[in-house]
């Protein structure tokens, strides 16, 4: 009986210990760099680049025949609530920036990923 009652006891405290323990199977820089790369749909990369700092997307002409340039703007140096709410609106005023349908988890990752990229690179 003796026996058995330590048996039990080692169990149960092996079974909560393992509770506190995180088993993620990625980071939240790796699950924010998957995210930057493909966030359901055009990944971020495509156009602010590889290190989040802007790029050159295309060139057009406008009404007029002068020739203009679009680029995406460098978001490394953006705050939390200005990219939150850059993300979040349903229409964006640039009329480029595609709509993106995602998870507080998903924007803090993200996030996280852009401010982190230098230190990870």
């Amino acid at each position: 009986m003796y026996k058995v009652l330590i048996i039990i006891t080692i169990f149960t405290s092996f079974c909560f210990a393992q509770e506190k323990i995180d088993n993620s199977f990625i980071t939240k820089f790796e699950y924010g760099q998957m995210l930057y790369e493909n966030p359901r749909g055009i990944g971020c990369h495509k156009c602010h680049g590889k290190d989040a700092k802007g790029s050159f997307i295309a060139l057009y002409k406008d009404k007029k025949g002068t020739i203009q340039k679009v680029t995406a703007p460098n978001i490394t140096n953006l705050t939390k609530e200005k990219f939150y709410k850059k993300l979040q609106s349903k229409k964006n005023k640039s009329k480029i920036m595609p709509t993106y349908f995602l998870t507080q988890d998903e924007l803090d990752s993200i996030f996280f990923y852009i401010k982190n990229l230098d230190t990870n690179l």
